[in-house]
């Protein structure tokens, strides 16, 4: 055991007595394991915002959207998705599911000398239960709004700060969408976003007034949610929208359909997987940062046993057997990964706070890639250091003394 002690203070003591030369070597290590670390955070921030945000939105909710039309097995363009969808799924099904078209497009929105482009979106007024809106002031759009092709709004959390006008003062004054002047009747409460989806920056306005006055006559809808009762009526409401649809776009049921319906959970499931792959990749590029800096380590380590090719000869004439020497030598290759880690790890952890509060994108480190960013730290260590170690172990004693 003492001689264990000892072996660990001598490849200690050179570590310090080098301290420049140490920390330029860790450097690699420190970069690589940042990196890693980085990298999943975003990865995992932004599972778990997406996740959340699909749990705002609803488990109980089915989204139709066009797909693509099929001719002989090959795909002849994509299909359409039209209000009379949506008219066919209310009259049908809509005393049993909440049903709500959703059409968008980006615009030129103004007010006064305030100017901002966003996501306008024409619907229902059942989008909002259905997507769990609630108002900070204001009201909705009523039926009677649609049918009439009122201009009237309902804006986002932050687009009055867009407009430069706080959200209670705007409400009943009118603004520009793409020219056009629309009164604003309500300002909906904070929601927060997923990557794709922002609600706090989008402005909402009646179905056919986005049709028919805004968007040029454009009746091309981007999706329809239905919403059912609970989560265990999905299958059901998913039976009876393929055939509502599949009749009004007069498709066999044996026919491929040219329009596809999800669930919420199914959505989660694939954004996680891609986000997942991708965080993946970048990790491993960052891990290449890691393997270069385990190579700068060899590279020093076998510098090192050239320069104490002297140290060695001493050491084993005083009795110092190969594993010793051995062992002092993965000693300082695993302090030297093993330190770099930390440091990375905790510059990694500082990287992921300075993206959140610079540019709001959620992260999140799990401690799992902690783990597995220092376990991999110490086995490049090991793995780099034996060479050298291996090298200063088999010096023989005469020729090391010799060595000048």
């Amino acid at each position: 055991m003492f001689i264990i002690r000892e072996t660990i203070r001598v490849a200690l003591g050179s570590i310090r007595a080098n301290a420049l030369r140490s920390g330029l070597t860790t450097l690699g290590i420190v970069i690589g394991t940042g990196a890693v670390i980085t990298m999943v955070a975003l990865g995992e921030g932004a599972q778990r915002q997406v996740q959340q945000q699909i749990e705002n939105m609803g488990t109980n909710i089915l989204t139709v959207r066009p797909g693509q039309g099929m001719f002989r097995g090959v795909a002849s363009g994509s299909r359409r998705l039209e209000e009379d969808d949506a008219l066919a799924l209310r009259a049908q099904i809509g005393d049993r599911y909440e049903i709500a078209p959703e059409i968008e497009s980006r615009l030129q929105v103004s007010y006064l000398r305030w100017n901002s482009s966003n996501s306008v979106v024409g619907t229902w007024p059942s989008f909002f239960p259905l997507q769990s809106h609630e108002l900070a002031y204001g009201r909705f759009f009523d039926e009677g709004e649609v049918q009439g092709r009122r201009r009237v709004a309902v804006l986002g959390s932050n687009v009055p700060d867009d407009l430069g006008t706080p959200a209670g003062l705007l409400v009943g004054r009118d603004i520009q969408i793409r020219g056009i002047g629309f009164e604003v009747i309500g300002v909906l409460k904070e929601k927060g976003g997923a990557m794709w989806m922002q609600p706090d920056d989008q402005i909402f306005i009646p179905l056919s007034t986005a049709m028919y006055r805004v968007m040029g006559g454009r009746d091309r809808l981007r999706s329809i949610y239905v919403a059912a009762p609970s989560p265990d009526e999905l299958d059901p409401a998913w039976a009876e929208i393929d055939q509502v649809i599949r009749r009004e776009h007069r498709i066999l049921p044996t026919q491929e359909a040219d329009f596809s319906i999800q669930q919420s959970s199914e959505m989660l499931e694939t954004f996680n997987e891609t986000t997942q792959t991708f965080a993946m990749l970048l990790a491993g590029i960052a891990g290449v940062s890691l393997l270069v800096g385990g190579i700068g380590i060899m590279n020093i380590m076998l510098v090192s046993v050239t320069e104490r090719t002297r140290e060695i000869g001493v050491r084993k004439a005083l009795g110092a057997t190969r594993k010793t020497i051995l062992f002092q030598f993965l000693i300082e290759a695993l302090v030297l990964c093993v330190l770099g880690g930390i440091l990375g790890v905790s510059a990694g952890f500082g990287s992921a706070q300075l993206i959140t509060q610079v540019y709001g994108s959620q992260t999140a480190v799990a401690p799992e890639a902690v783990a597995v960013a220092l376990g991999f730290s110490a086995a490049i260590g090991l793995f780099f250091g034996i060479w050298p170690a291996r090298r200063a172990s088999i010096l023989d004693p005469i020729d090391a003394l010799r060595y000048e």
